[in-house]
C-alpha cells in the first residue's frame, strides 16, 4: 500500500497514506502536500489554454471576441471585437474554458477558440 508513497518527513514512518491532495502520517499526525511527479507536471504543461491564434492565455488577461456569436436568452449577439477584461481560466469544464464578465451581458463562459489575446 505505501510502496509508492514517500515516508513521513517528520518521523520517517513508512505507513503514510493519501487523503485528497495531502499525504498523512498515522504515527505522528503530520500532513504535507505531495510533490508533483514528472507525469503530473507534463500533464499541466500540455493543459495550457490557447486562444484562436495560438497565444497562451493566463488568468487576468484581456481578450477580444473574434467571431460574432448568439447568446441564448439575450436580445442581441456578442459582436466581434468586443473586449473582455480580467478573464479567469477554468480548465476541465468542457469546451467553455474561460469565465468572464462581459459588459452588457454579465457573467458567462466562453470558448478559447473564439477569443484573441490583446
Amino acid at each position: 500500500m505505501s510502496e509508492t508513497l514517500p515516508p513521513c518527513p517528520e518521523c520517517a514512518s513508512e505507513y503514510t497514506y493519501a487523503m485528497d491532495t495531502l499525504l498523512v502520517c498515522p504515527e505522528c499526525a503530520h500532513e504535507w502536500n505531495a510533490a508533483p511527479t514528472a507525469d503530473q507536471s507534463s500533464d499541466e504543461a500540455s493543459a495550457e489554454i490557447k486562444d484562436a491564434v495560438g497565444n497562451v492565455l493566463q488568468d487576468g488577461d484581456s481578450v477580444t471576441i473574434v467571431k460574432t456569436m448568439k447568446v441564448k436568452g439575450a436580445q442581441s449577439a456578442l459582436k466581434s471585437g468586443t473586449k473582455v477584461r480580467n478573464i479567469r481560466l477554468t480548465p476541465g469544464s468542457g469546451d467553455h474554458d474561460i469565465f468572464a464578465k462581459v459588459d452588457g451581458f454579465g457573467s458567462m463562459e466562453l470558448k478559447s477558440s473564439i477569443v484573441k489575446k490583446i
